[in-house]
């Protein structure tokens, strides 16, 4: 299993977004993600935010929180242990990602870009404000197979 962060920095109604569009072989080409990124060495998932966040957008997150953590199996791939953020504080100006195109999209937008299916049910706990939670998503190719919350199969 790998250990990765995902961040969705706020702004007001707006959720900082990255358009997969850039990377070769890429498994998120073309869907809208937040960003972040896989740990490098011994990072903790803090630090590996915050390297990822200024790495990818140029800017310095001053207030973040773990929201959950997210497990994703997919047929053929190793597994992946997603650390999930948010960030509603920040410093620095946005520069070019080379990954994808950043846009600050509205919240009542962001459910209508193509996303990972199980995407949907994470950015609802987040946007729920939620306690932390555990989430396995288990797919095939792009196909939600399952999804368990907490231990419960919601999916």
């Amino acid at each position: 299993m790998i250990n990765t962060t995902l961040c969705y920095v706020t702004r007001g109604d707006e959720v900082l977004m990255l358009h997969r569009v850039k990377k070769k072989n890429d498994i998120n080409k073309d869907k809208w993600i937040g960003i972040g990124g896989k740990f490098e060495g011994e990072e903790s998932p803090d630090q590996c935010l915050l390297r990822e966040a200024w790495e990818e957008t140029g800017l310095t997150l001053t207030s973040w929180r773990c929201r959950g953590v997210v497990t994703f199996l997919l047929e053929g791939t190793e597994g992946e242990y997603m650390y999930l953020f948010t960030a509603d504080g920040f410093m620095g100006e946005l520069k070019e990602c080379k990954e994808g195109d950043l846009q600050w999209v509205s919240r009542a937008f962001l459910d209508q870009l193509p996303k990972w299916e199980g995407d949907d049910i994470f950015l609802n706990l987040l946007w729920q404000d939620a306690p932390f939670f555990l989430l396995t998503l288990r797919y095939r190719g792009d196909e939600l197979l399952e999804a368990v919350l907490d231990g419960k199969k919601i999916r």
